[in-house]
């Protein structure tokens, strides 16, 4: 047996299937820190300011982050806790076991554990950018990425400066209207948010956004279930008349023979969707109840889907109330990080920090394995006063995920 399984071994015969996980921060150098993932302030620059502020905080990832150069191997994976001096990255531990964590089926379905998620948490809105489908994104290497909002009250005490969220492009929009504002790109403003539109953002809903689909999110603190890719082209070249884009970053992940090629830029759009009408009809997500509410308000718990209808993912919220004990089963393998209160999930301790140092642990996040999602998971709110609350990340295929708009 090798040393990597040995530990992994350990740690999923520790919790019975569950382990815990290490938070994983992410630096982004375009962004400044939201400040509300509880990352002690004098933290937000741990990496260096030459790397950014920490404004992401990633869960059950496989996937490195791609932050160029000077980018340690290991940003973006997740590390399983197995004692105080041993981790081991997730990665390594579904190379060697990953039927043990997700089961055959999963494995010759989808090749193993093909999401992420994570809290993006900015103090601004970003720019109006776009992530590449499977076509484009293997032109540089990756593979496309959709992706999905839901914004969590327990992270969101402040909105910070613009609660909303630009999608797509107007209906009628040109291809030259869009072509003449990324020639634009350094006369300041290039005008590409005049040619869309802004939502304003829902506490507690969400949004399913597919790969090829311009937005420029709004500065609510959002739980973001995606496949496992960090790939993206910037369309923006100025961000709330302060913050100046560099070209590089609209051709970042373009084929260098391909940077000044307009009809090109153009095709890694999605146009159809982009100029739909009916956008937020398509794309809008509610809470969805996973079971019949009058049975789980009897037994003590609401579990809601809050990301849905997605080929690649799915998430759900589970509230325990104070004072109850929950059996929870699953039919596939998921992660999940806890939102507010504490209590026992298995036989681990579960708590929300107040504030987190660099390198700190935490109780507050795990993976289960299909078997012990399967078998169920047993727990424990032990607050008088407030629920036990968890955000819940499921690989594709969930057999009992709705469809959006059934």
């Amino acid at each position: 047996m090798s040393q990597t399984k040995e530990r992994v071994t350990q740690a999923l015969e520790q919790g019975g299937g569950v382990v815990r996980l290490a938070p994983t921060w992410v630096p982004r150098v375009f962004c400044v820190p939201g400040r509300r993932l509880r990352l002690h302030p004098q933290d937000l620059y741990a990496l260096g300011g030459d790397r950014g502020g920490i404004d992401e905080r990633w869960f059950s990832s496989t996937t490195p982050a791609d932050n160029g150069p000077g980018t340690p191997e290991d940003e973006g994976l997740s590390y399983i806790y197995v004692d105080d001096k041993t981790r081991v990255t997730l990665r390594d531990a579904m190379d060697e076991m990953a039927v043990e964590f997700l089961g055959q089926e999963a494995i010759d379905a989808y090749g193993g554990w093909v999401m992420y998620s994570k809290f993006f948490d900015n103090m601004y809105p970003l720019p109006h950018h776009v992530h590449q489908n499977d076509e484009k994104a293997a032109d540089v290497g990756f593979v496309g990425k959709p992706e999905a909002y839901y914004f969590p009250a327990q992270y969101n005490t402040t909105l910070n400066t613009f609660p909303y969220t630009f999608f797509g492009l107007e209906p009628g929009t040109t291809v030259d209207e869009v072509v003449g504002c990324l020639k634009r790109w350094n006369e300041g403003d290039n005008g590409i948010l005049a040619l869309s539109k802004a939502y304003r953002l829902q506490l507690d809903t969400g949004w399913y956004v597919p790969p090829g689909v311009l937005h420029a999110p709004g500065t609510l603190c959002t739980y973001e279930p995606q496949r496992a890719s960090d790939v993206f082209s910037m369309w923006q070249s100025l961000v709330a008349d302060s913050q100046v884009i560099d070209r590089s970053m609209l051709v970042k992940n373009v084929p260098p023979d391909k940077h000044d090629d307009y009809d090109y830029l153009i095709s890694i759009l999605d146009w159809e969707t982009n100029v739909s009408p009916t956008f937020k009809d398509d794309h809008f997500l509610t809470p969805r109840p996973a079971g019949d509410p009058a049975a789980m308000e009897a037994a003590g718990y609401d579990e809601r889907w809050i990301v849905y209808g997605s080929e690649w993912f799915s998430a759900k919220r589970l509230s325990i109330e104070p004072g109850r004990t929950v059996t929870i089963t699953d039919r596939a393998a998921y992660g999940t990080i806890c939102v507010q209160g504490y209590g026992r999930f298995g036989p681990h301790p579960v708590a929300v920090p107040a504030m987190i140092r660099y390198g700190q642990m935490t109780e507050d996040e795990f993976f289960v394995t299909q078997r012990a999602a399967q078998a169920g998971v047993t727990i424990t709110n032990l607050s008088t006063t407030e629920p036990l609350v968890m955000l819940k990340h499921f690989n594709p295929g969930h057999p009992e995920m709705p469809q959006r708009g059934a």
